[in-house]
């Protein structure tokens, strides 16, 4: 059976709750993000790994792309782990990340 990650299933399962504008945006992220169906039912494994990092997957609101944050203030380790977290699951899956400059914050842009 192949799950359809949509724009409500993206908002369920990344903790937000259904509004006019949370779909709206959510549709937006889908329609920007390159081949987002070829890797969505990942960034729910993703989200769900992360959050023993005080990591988390979740909407942006300053572009129209998926962001993958952890908190700045966790030790050393737990940074390089979310670092190293992400990079493995983009790799694995074939997926462009935008990395803000020293920010733990990665933009989902789409498959490479």
């Amino acid at each position: 059976m192949q799950l359809e990650v949509s724009a409500e299933v993206i908002l369920s399962q990344l903790g937000y709750s259904k509004s006019e504008a949370s779909l709206k945006q959510a549709e937006k992220m889908i329609e920007s993000t390159i081949d987002f169906d070829k890797f969505a039912k990942h960034i729910l494994t993703l989200n769900d790994h992360l959050k023993k990092m005080n990591a988390y997957v979740g909407l942006s609101n300053k572009s129209n792309y998926l962001k993958i944050k952890c908190d700045e203030n966790d030790s050393d380790e737990i940074l390089e782990e979310f670092h190293n977290e992400v990079l493995h699951w983009a790799n694995k899956y074939n997926v462009k990340l935008q990395k803000l400059d020293n920010k733990p914050i990665y933009y989902i842009l789409g498959t490479i």
